[in-house]
């Protein structure tokens, strides 16, 4: 009998090893090794283009507070690096901001010059489902004109949420039956 339980437990501990992965997000640093600054002139724009993000994934922001900050800004203010109101302000110099809906997030670096020289960043979290309908094409400009349509609201992502609620359970069930196997 000993030995079918710790063949049980090993399958639900496979199983949870698999899930638990799931349940959490990928942690992305702005600008990777360079970090957020102006020194060097990173290209954020291609540094995000070069992600998919997700719903759960957290993007780190780590910075000389000495010299840089990191604001979220709406599309508008994105666009015309707007300090003036902003919908959150950070200063620690290491940090993070949680991905909790789809759409676009934006962020800019408030010193006075650092947004004009290229400090921001537009983090796009794309729709992910095929059975969801694609953007309508933007009646303004063409593709290449480099300006982006002002988004619309952002799809409600509760049912996603919801999923990662499911896996986060479910791998706590697992990893309870696998405990309870060699009490």
């Amino acid at each position: 009998m000993g030995l079918s339980s710790f063949a049980l437990a090993s399958v639900f501990l496979a199983l949870f090893l698999q899930v638990l992965p799931g349940c959490y997000g990928a942690v992305y640093k702005v600008g990777d090794d360079v970090g957020w600054t102006t020194i060097g002139n990173p290209d954020y724009k291609q540094w995000a283009s070069s992600k998919t993000f997700h719903v759960g994934d957290i993007i780190l922001f780590q910075y000389n507070a000495q010299y840089h900050n990191v604001m979220q800004v709406t599309h508008s203010d994105y666009k015309a690096c707007n300090t003036s109101a902003p919908i959150a302000t950070h200063t620690t110099g290491n940090d993070s901001y949680t991905i909790t809906t789809r759409g676009h997030h934006y962020f800019l670096c408030g010193v006075p010059g650092h947004c004009q020289s290229g400090q921001k960043v537009d983090i796009n979290v794309l729709r992910t489902s095929s059975v969801e309908p694609a953007p309508a094409p933007s009646p303004s400009g063409s593709a290449s004109s480099g300006v982006a349509s002002t988004p619309g609201p952002a799809p409600n992502s509760a049912p996603l949420n919801l999923m990662m609620d499911a896996k986060l359970w479910w791998a706590m069930c697992i990893f309870a039956v696998f405990v309870s196997a060699f009490a």
